[in-house]
């Protein structure tokens, strides 16, 4: 092999990795644009922990709500 051809086949998959990794990060923002991302409002391992640490605190008792203080 000449080393031209070396540098041409280099050279070509550099630019074939480039395009291909363009083209995912495209669709990766459409993706991402269609789709955003929706955060939850209750976490549920929060509450079992309360309510577990609460049941073994005092276990005559019953959780009836959780809120936030703001």
């Amino acid at each position: 092999m000449i080393p031209s051809d070396i540098l041409i086949v280099s050279f070509s998959a550099l630019l074939t990795v480039f395009i291909i990794l363009s083209g995912l990060a495209v669709i990766m923002q459409l993706i991402i644009r269609f789709f955003p991302f929706k955060e939850t409002t209750e976490d549920v391992a929060i509450y079992s922990a309360i309510a577990s640490v609460h049941s073994s605190l005092y276990p005559a008792t019953k959780i009836t709500k959780i809120e936030e203080l703001k």
